[in-house]
């Protein structure tokens, strides 16, 4: 059976000694969470994941969830009383709005505990998940009325939430969705229709869920103009706020899936629900991506946490696992065979993966204080750089880290060879469940096209020409020396990923399909430059911190073997899209 140890000294070095964690604690929610406090908080949170939810990641894998004949719907065993528990801990509104029940503190620790949670049993952090989507979306979108009856159930986790976007024949082109809204006089509207894939959607361990959908009002425009956003109870509230009348809202079916079977997939029909918009009339879009984007990162961290999970569980089986001799003679002459950690195609494996795993997590972390600063900073200026910031690196985050990280759950798995394909040792389980990470909330070719189609020439290039500076000024400044490993070759990457970026200026707005033939190169060679400048940084930051040497090598291992694939993506995408385009359709 797998196991799991939170990386909690990781994260506290690139929070407090990486990142500057100290220096934002004039911001609202940062000085009552201080170094000291944000320790205490993830120590506690780390025990929790360790203890109560990592147990229940097998179990809840072999039963999955069941659906009754009248819809609802049973988690697998334990998932009531660790949901119950962790809700009692207020990890939910860990980073909410104290003024509708939340803690108020940095949403960086929220991102922090949600890789603990991921890497202890993905399917479980799902359910928290979707409710804290739903509270950030709710708090900037809805009414006042709608935060007092909602935020305050929803951040306890008495109560919990969902999105609904998707439709059989609307997936990532939300604007074809067929959902009706039909508006009653009293101001609320009657939802009829069918979503899919909708996680979390019906499940027994809260009284109530709150769904958010997306419907289109009778009469409105076709196509994404005309979405609006709507709170769909489960339970509509009475007066007092506890769950009145079942709402016309039902699970018709549980999917069938490869992976995170823990977590209830829901078929969820609509036949006239009572709903209430969200935010404005046909804007519904604009109010969902709110939540899409906190989704988005959340299941960046999701890539991140497989992989170290996965990583954990090797390194533990290439320590112990005895076969063959090292290629240099015999290290351990009174034993049969040494243990494979000798040979070299198994460390290079495992340092690989913990290279990615140490500047994956500094980049959530980075994002996830640029989440803080937008939102909380008195200064206008730093807010403005703070979310430009946010904005460009969600792609990147999403898309890079969940490739990645399942790339890495599958080399993990490798590294125990056949029984690594035996499902009571976990390691195929985090291939299954990694892998959804890679679709769902905007599949990774879609997160390629948004950072090349969007992102980039968003406010004429403001976010990007901002990132290349503070790259640009860090190799400037510390180029020589014992840094000289780590600086060198991030020069080379930003110097291709600078060039990729002319291009695109050069030839995609021509030929558009220039700019989509190559759009997931691009994603992963700004990924390396954005993971090779934070490795840098972590060098800097561990020099003469002998507890630092071995993830110093894990860096070095990085530099050396990950980043020379700056030119290989700049090649691809430099190559263009004429021989991607050349075949006919109908011979493929």
């Amino acid at each position: 059976m797998a196991t799991y140890k939170a990386p909690l000294d990781s994260t506290l070095f690139l929070l407090n000694e990486v990142l500057g964690y100290p220096r934002l604690l004039n911001l609202p929610g940062f000085a009552e969470a201080g170094p000291d406090m944000a320790a205490a908080i993830l120590d506690e949170g780390a025990r929790l994941a360790e203890e109560v939810l990592a147990p229940l990641n097998r179990v809840g894998d072999i039963e999955g969830c069941t659906r009754g004949a009248d819809g609802s719907v049973t988690t697998p065993a334990g998932f009531r009383a660790a949901y119950d528990q962790f809700a009692a801990g207020g990890w939910i509104g860990l980073s909410g709005d104290p003024a509708y029940g939340g803690q108020g503190l940095p949403y960086v620790l929220s991102a922090a505990m949600n890789e603990y949670v991921t890497s202890a049993n993905m399917a479980f952090g799902m359910y928290p998940g979707l409710t804290q989507g739903a509270i950030a979306a709710l708090t900037l979108h809805g009414s006042e009325e709608q935060k007092r009856l909602y935020l305050p159930k929803l951040m306890s986790g008495e109560w919990a939430g969902t999105m609904n976007l998707t439709e059989p024949q609307a997936g990532t082109d939300v604007g074809l969705i067929r959902t009706r809204a039909t508006p009653h006089d009293d101001g609320s509207f009657a939802i009829s229709g069918s979503k899919i894939f909708i996680s979390s959607g019906e499940h027994d361990l809260t009284p109530n869920i709150v769904h958010l959908v997306l419907a289109r009002i009778d009469g409105a425009p076709e196509g994404t103009k005309g979405i609006s956003l709507f709170v769909v109870p489960k339970f509509v509230p009475a007066s007092d706020g506890s769950p009145g009348a079942r709402n016309a809202v039902a699970c018709g079916a549980l999917e069938t899936k490869m992976g995170i079977h823990g977590n209830a997939t829901c078929v969820m029909n609509y036949d006239g629900a009572m709903g209430w918009l969200v935010g404005e009339r046909d804007k519904g879009l604009r109010a969902m991506f709110t939540m899409m984007n906190e989704a988005r990162l959340g299941v960046g961290i999701q890539g991140l946490a497989l992989s170290e999970v996965a990583y954990q569980n090797a390194a533990i089986y290439a320590r112990e696992r005895r076969q063959g001799r090292a290629l240099t003679g015999a290290k351990d002459a009174a034993a049969a065979a040494d243990p494979i950690l000798v040979h070299p195609d198994i460390r290079r494996t495992l340092l690989t993966i913990r290279g990615f795993n140490i500047a994956a997590r500094a980049l959530i972390l980075d994002t996830a204080l640029a989440a803080d600063i937008a939102h909380r900073s008195p200064d206008a200026a730093a807010r403005q750089a703070a979310d430009d910031r946010l904005g460009l690196l969600t792609p990147v985050v999403k898309g890079v880290l969940t490739d990645r990280g399942f790339d890495n759950t599958v080399a993990a798995q490798q590294v125990w060879g056949g029984h690594g394909y035996i499902a009571e040792n976990g390691m195929e389980q985090f291939v299954r469940d990694a892998r959804i990470a890679q679709i769902y909330e905007g599949a990774n070719g879609i997160q390629a096209l948004d950072l090349v189609g969007r992102k980039l020439p968003k406010d004429g290039g403001r976010a990007v020409t901002a990132f290349f500076k503070e790259v640009g000024t860090f190799i400037a400044e510390n180029g020589s020396g014992d840094m000289a490993p780590f600086v060198k070759p991030l020069k080379t990457g930003l110097d291709h990923l600078q060039q990729a970026t002319m291009w695109f200026m050069a030839n995609a707005l021509a030929k558009p399909d220039n700019a989509g033939a190559g759009a997931t190169d691009y994603m992963h060679l700004f990924g390396l430059v954005a993971l090779g400048h934070l490795w840098a940084r972590i060098a800097l930051a561990s020099a003469g911190k002998p507890e630092r040497a071995a993830d110093l090598i894990a860096g070095r291992a990085f530099m050396e073997r990950a980043m020379p694939e700056t030119a290989l993506r700049l090649a691809r995408v430099t190559t263009g899209a004429d021989t991607v385009m050349a075949m006919p359709a109908e011979a493929f």
